[in-house]
């Protein structure tokens, strides 16, 4: 992987897990709410529905190589087939995300490509419970808690 400008090599391990975060983040959905199809199934064109983000990153990391498509075939069908078990799920969430960083650590360029895919802005997100995250700019109140009174004077 290539370094961009003031980046060292342990800055790069925090992109790629930044990077798997959003594209996990992108895909799980799909596989979860339609199966191993979730990725894979054709839009109807006709209907003008768009091909979803989540089947845009499947399909440029599958045609890098017929071994990554394998593996990752695999590891999208277990995910969809873990069903509610938490720890089964986490278990194959973990499972695909290895499989994604080695294809990422395989095939040069891919990061960059996979990146440019992604929506612009900021991939943090708030961590845990009644937590705020705002990617850009808020100009309203934000609150959280219980019987909070708020009064605006404009």
């Amino acid at each position: 992987m290539r370094f961009p400008p003031g980046l060292r090599e342990g800055d790069a391990v925090l992109e790629t897990d930044a990077l798997l975060d959003r594209i996990m983040k992108e895909t799980e959905a799909d596989i979860i709410a339609h199966g191993a199809q979730g990725l894979t199934m054709a839009r109807d064109e006709t209907a003008g529905t768009p091909v979803r983000l989540g089947q845009q990153l499947f399909a440029r990391i599958t045609n890098r190589g017929a071994e990554d498509a394998r593996v990752l075939a695999v590891r999208v069908a277990c995910l969809a087939e873990a069903g509610e078990d938490r720890e089964l799920l986490a278990l194959r969430r973990a499972e695909l995300r290895i499989a994604l960083r080695d294809a990422l650590r395989d095939h040069a360029g891919l990061a960059e490509e996979l990146a440019e895919l992604l929506p612009k802005g900021s991939a943090g997100r708030a961590g845990g419970d009644r937590s705020v995250f705002v990617g850009r700019d808020s100009s309203g109140v934000i609150y959280v808690g219980d019987g909070a009174h708020i009064t605006l004077h404009r």
